[in-house]
């Protein structure tokens, strides 16, 4: 029997006990074991971005209990936000029960854009650019044969006319691309800037924008969970209950876009936390899933959920996920080569599905909560800690002063001075 990711007790070990437990899961040598607390080196930030005069560093935690088409998964999350890797981790034991989470993706398609002004009929232009469009094809391929090497690169070229837009009538030819296991930004560029001569030639008109599109609708990533509903039970609620709650509380995420906003903000701490760990550009995952939110003219969740016939709860999320194992920061940071090593991912796809997984997971958590006790309850507990420390609290100050905040029920960085000073009064 393989390694299990349901690690009881996980949350009560030591920070070092606890990558003891990924170091050894991963296999991570001791250089990857050091880069998990070491994170940048200055000398590495400096060859990744423009002036680099340090690192930032944001906590990395790794969710457990993850059931990912059969497969068991540790996920690296960075994020600052209290609450959500206990959040994803409680979530996915939930899932678990029901037989985890079932992924899939579409293939790795991306978008390239190439504006074309200035043209006495773009209509026409359309159907030359058609007409044409295996010679566009080609033209791309020549331009990286290492992706055509491996079974990637451009596979169909469309276009789109808009008569009006606040500059007049433009022609809008769309290169569709394969990445395979990159995000593919570089290269789908790279590929519209080679084909915009080509394309002023075919129409006669003048080519503006050669990019792509964040809102990656041909690279889709999907999951979806049952879980039973005697998973849900609560000391005060049945499961049946906390079920139909939670349905009624997807509710209104479908039909109101106040609601919708907070709801797949929910989701995208989980998918951002995961997009991040491993390097990718969390950025351009945001652009795609909130427009494709609104794909069809009103904001809505991204996530679905109802009861099954025999009454379990029954969740889906569907998005746009770009996301890459190969080139970028996913292979120049070192802690997020380490993050796909502990994820035991090489393909894109299955990354993708890891995340969209996080993501639906990360939603469960957040409206059972909002549909049982409410969301600040084991929020305000986590959070406490952090207005402790911003008070002065050190050491084991930290959790003393945590807990009388939430044995109080008042989480306030005020009263966290007050109970500091008195602590340490007390403490001589």
């Amino acid at each position: 029997m393989g390694q299990s990711s349901r690690l009881s007790g996980f949350y009560n070990l030591s920070p070092q006990e606890r990558k003891q437990i990924v170091v050894d899961w991963a296999a991570l040598t001791p250089e990857q074991a050091a880069v998990l607390e070491s994170g940048l080196a200055l000398a590495q930030a400096d060859k990744m971005v423009e002036n680099a005069i340090g690192s930032y560093a944001l906590p990395l935690g790794v969710a457990t209990n993850f059931l990912v088409n059969g497969a068991d998964v540790l996920v690296p999350m960075v994020i600052e936000e209290p609450s959500v890797v206990a959040g994803a981790s409680f979530a996915a034991k939930l899932a678990r029960a029901g037989g985890g989470f079932h992924a899939e993706t579409t293939e790795s398609l991306m978008i390239g854009q190439i504006q074309v002004l200035e043209l006495t009929d773009p209509r026409e232009a359309a159907t030359q650019v058609t007409a044409q469009k295996q010679r566009l094809i080609d033209l791309a391929n020549r331009v990286d044969p290492v992706i055509v090497s491996l079974h990637g690169g451009a596979r169909d070229i469309e276009t789109y006319v808009y008569t009006e837009s606040p500059v007049g009538p433009m022609l809008v030819v769309h290169v569709i691309y394969d990445c395979r296991d990159a995000m593919g930004a570089n290269m789908v560029n790279t590929a519209c800037e080679a084909l915009a001569p080509v394309v002023e030639e075919i129409t006669g008109g003048r080519v503006n924008l050669r990019i792509l599109s964040n809102l990656a609708d041909r690279r889709l990533a999907s999951s979806r969970c049952v879980v039973p509903a005697s998973a849900l039970d609560t000391a005060e609620l049945s499961g049946a209950l906390v079920a139909a709650r939670i349905v009624e509380a997807y509710a209104l995420a479908a039909v109101d876009p106040y609601r919708a906003a907070t709801h797949n903000k929910g989701i995208m701490n989980g998918i951002d936390a995961v997009v991040v760990a491993s390097g990718n550009d969390w950025r351009a995952i945001e652009a795609g899933a909130h427009t494709y939110a609104a794909r069809d003219g009103q904001y809505r969740s991204l996530s679905e959920w109802s009861l099954t016939p025999a009454g379990d709860l029954l969740g889906s999320l569907e998005l746009p996920l770009a996301v890459g194992t190969v080139g970028g920061a996913t292979r120049v940071h070192p802690t997020a080569r380490a993050a796909l090593q502990i994820m035991g991912v090489t393909k894109a796809r299955d990354l993708a599905e890891i995340i969209v997984s996080v993501g639906l997971a990360q939603n469960l958590a957040a409206i059972r909560a909002l549909a049982t006790e409410g969301i600040q309850k084991g929020h305000m507990a986590l959070h406490a800690r952090q207005v402790a420390i911003a008070a002065g609290a050190v050491g084991d100050e930290v959790d003393r002063v945590a807990a009388a905040m939430v044995s109080e029920r008042v989480v306030r960085g005020d009263r966290a001075v007050e109970l500091l000073a008195q602590m340490r009064r007390t403490d001589g």
